[in-house]
């Protein structure tokens, strides 16, 4: 699964990386968790956009926001069928930037955490679907889930799992609300190159999602 990333980028970085017209003042984050809000890139009839969107999928059938209907992540196995995403699957795919993410690697008794970033240290995209969904009150949510796939051969010996990284030879094709093309998105979901990231140990502050500082990506 994916639970945790951080993002400490530069604005003009942001906006060049994915040909912005415009990027709002983002603070540096360094523990990202479920059920904030976050950055996330995609496409709007003005062109691509950064919106901020509440982490924790809520289908747009949903009858309420409660804590069943918020889901984190999705299997890349089953994205393209599951009632609760296969509809954003075909229409509502985006790009969640990160620096790197966080997972755990289960230990006698405690859980390790590990950083893992591009070995370039550059800024990369995480697949992400996301939706729209409208109470009878009038309240509206805009909501996204990061899409999870087999872990590659670096993140093998930490957790069995990893979030799907999109190429950037491949925004176009994954951001493109027309491309509804299934065999062509399933494509784009495999285990990211393990030559291109690196991993290691952080402090297990990390663990407490009210600690969100620098150091939580200091390596020990």
């Amino acid at each position: 699964m994916c639970g945790r990333f951080y993002l400490d980028v530069a604005r003009d970085k942001l906006k060049a990386h994915y040909r912005l017209k415009r990027v709002p003042k983002l603070v540096a984050r360094f523990n990202i968790s479920p059920s904030q809000d976050i950055a996330a890139i995609r496409e709007s009839k003005e062109g691509r956009e950064l919106a901020i969107l509440h982490w924790g999928l809520i289908p747009s059938w949903a009858k309420d926001v409660k804590s069943h209907y918020s889901m984190i992540n999705a299997r890349a196995e089953t994205v393209a069928s599951k009632p609760a995403y296969r509809a954003a699957f075909r229409h509502r795919r985006c790009l969640i930037p990160v620096s790197g993410f966080y997972e755990w690697h289960p230990q006698d008794h405690d859980k390790q955490p590990y950083a893992i970033q591009m070995k370039d240290g550059e800024p990369f995209s995480l697949a992400g679907l996301w939706e729209h969904w409208q109470g009878e009150n009038g309240k509206s949510i805009e909501s996204c889930a990061v899409i999870v796939t087999d872990a590659n051969a670096l993140l093998t010996p930490i957790h069995d799992r990893m979030p799907v990284i999109i190429a950037t030879d491949d925004y176009e094709t994954w951001l493109n609300p027309e491309m509804q093309d299934i065999d062509v998105l399933n494509a784009l979901l495999y285990p990211y190159p393990a030559e291109y990231l690196q991993a290691f140990p952080v402090s297990r502050d990390v663990n407490n999602p009210a600690h969100d500082e620098p150091s939580c990506i200091k390596p020990i």
